[in-house]
């Protein structure tokens, strides 16, 4: 092997592991995620793909699923989802009509990722809890793999713990290993080694996990796992990856 050649595979072995070490994420990001009743009824939520921690956005095509559960309710706002000038997300204004809590989920096109030649799809939620009645924050939505709270996923303090159970086909999945990662948005913290920005847990015999959140801010917990299907890219099939995806936001006790 030349050096040329050995440059090359030294090359490849870098960009391989960098794609590794970051996490993938799909993301919803309400602007508040209690509403109470002196607050405004409008909330901004912004639809992202992204490495949270290092705040890398992915180009993201418009979901093929995107909308709010509110008990018995769904409404579908996949039609006035709009793409974020300047960025590869998409946002939209919605009006908190009643009291209670709002699931908001997206199911995205499959992503095509070269450096790991896999698709991603990432099911993703987020609940909003308004006006102070606090009822279905732990609904099922039925999708394909989600996070089901076993911990109310607002009002958490600082230092709280999170629990959540992950799901497949709407049965727990036992000892699924769950990605946590902060949403380092004005970079603000430094990881002092790789292994700090993706922290790594395991979910029991009955799919539960537990998580103490250390920091105040946005916290996204995921759970990936290959489908027994395939899809093709170029005339080949290659592997889907599908992730139960969920956020929830910390506040510091002062």
């Amino acid at each position: 092997m030349n050096n040329l050649q050995k440059l090359f595979l030294m090359f490849f072995i870098f960009f391989f592991l960098v794609c590794r070490v970051e996490a993938h994420f799909g993301m919803v990001l309400p602007s508040d995620d209690i509403v109470s009743g002196t607050d405004k009824k409008e909330i901004m939520l912004k639809v992202m793909f992204l490495h949270p921690f290092e705040g890398t956005l992915m180009a993201m095509e418009k979901p093929e699923a995107f909308g709010v559960v509110m008990g018995d309710t769904k409404e579908d706002l996949l039609p006035l989802l709009k793409k974020t000038e300047g960025a590869d997300s998409w946002e939209i204004s919605y009006k908190i009509k009643k009291p209670g809590d709002h699931i908001f989920y997206v199911s995205p096109k499959p992503y095509w990722e070269p450096g790991e030649e896999t698709f991603i799809i990432h099911y993703t939620k987020v609940i909003v809890n308004a006006f102070g009645l606090e009822e279905g924050w732990d609904q099922e939505l039925g999708l394909k793999t989600e996070i089901v709270p076993l911990s109310r996923p607002y009002g958490i303090w600082t230092g709280n713990v999170f629990q959540g159970i992950i799901k497949v086909d709407g049965k727990p999945a036992p000892y699924s290993v769950v990605e946590v990662e902060y949403y380092n948005k004005d970079d603000k913290v430094k990881a002092p080694a790789t292994p700090f920005v993706t922290q790594v847990i395991k979910a029991d015999q009955n799919g539960v996990f537990t998580y103490a959140i250390p920091r105040s801010g946005w916290w996204g917990f995921s759970s990936i796992r290959t489908t027994d299907y395939k899809l093709q890219h170029n005339g080949s099939n290659y592997p889907v990856e599908i992730g139960a995806i969920m956020w929830i936001r910390a506040v510091d006790m002062k």
